[in-house]
């Protein structure tokens, strides 16, 4: 399953998603809606898109049974029939809008991941996602990535060394700041700037190397002078239109912070339906 249910921060993430919305409790709902109103909602794309978060809808309507009809990494196509939810009218009514948020935000984001997949087929370089997430959501972003295609980039500042400018110019130059990092124990990657920075990453023993803000000419350039000697990753400027020129230089992979930053939400709604007992 892509989307793992019981990690703390996935709901921790529901919680206070609800909590946000319903408050001291939905007045609308509750004074509009019998207790005893049961209904069917039924979630339906109104667009083609990559789907991601489905599987939060059981934890966000806990009174209500859920059937999934697709689940996260399905294609939909536009009148698709994502999910059905069963139960009591207000649970339903209650919980809508913090569903709809979800699932429209995180296969926006999916939808996205995958268009760069498509766009980069073939030529053998992967979409890494960023750090460049909502606060509080990164875990879910980077599930909904996955689900598109993406490869996860770190997910923190915890999990691998990536030694940006600023980092250089604070240790005292790539040299340093490789030394520094050999025995770190995980993966350790470093961004060069220009070709004597490309240089002396090398010569100190790098095996990861980030370039960023080039062209696909230079990228090519600079791609074919490393010649093999450390896998590449190409960032900066990277958007969905000129992916397949980046990919096509013999990059390894692409990372683009729009996937995460900049998706569209999706349009996704939610038709109740009334069960007369």
């Amino acid at each position: 399953m892509l989307f793992d249910l019981s990690h703390p921060e996935i709901q921790d993430a529901v919680r206070r998603a609800l909590a946000e919305d319903i408050g001291a409790g939905d007045f609308t709902t509750n004074l509009c809606v019998p207790a005893n109103a049961t209904a069917t909602g039924r979630m339906i794309a109104q667009e083609s898109l990559t789907l991601a978060g489905v599987e939060l809808l059981p934890l966000i309507f806990a009174a209500c049974t859920v059937e999934l009809s697709r689940h996260s990494g399905d294609r939909v196509e536009k009148g698709c029939q994502i999910a059905v939810v069963r139960g009591p009218a207000r649970a339903l009514l209650t919980g809508e809008r913090t569903a709809l948020n979800f699932v429209q935000r995180l296969s926006g984001i999916a939808t996205l991941a995958a268009a760069y997949v498509r766009a980069m087929e073939g030529t053998g370089c992967r979409i890494l996602d960023t750090r460049k997430t909502t606060p509080g959501l990164r875990r879910l972003e980077k599930m909904a990535a996955t689900a598109g295609g993406a490869v996860n980039h770190r997910m923190g500042l915890f999990d691998a060394v990536l030694i940006k400018n600023n980092h250089i110019t604070a240790a005292g130059g790539v040299g340093a700041a490789l030394n520094r990092t050999a025995n770190a124990g995980v993966p350790v990657e470093i961004e060069v700037r220009t070709r004597a920075e490309l240089d002396e990453a090398l010569a100190s023993g790098a095996t990861h190397l980030l370039l960023d803000n080039l062209s696909p000419t230079q990228a090519r350039e600079w791609i074919a002078h490393i010649n093999g000697r450390a896998t590449v990753e190409l960032s900066g400027g990277i958007t969905l239109e000129n992916a397949r020129a980046y990919a096509e230089t013999g990059a390894d992979f692409l990372s683009s912070g729009a996937i995460t930053h900049s998706a569209p939400a999706v349009d996704i709604n939610f038709r109740l339906e009334l069960e007369h007992n």
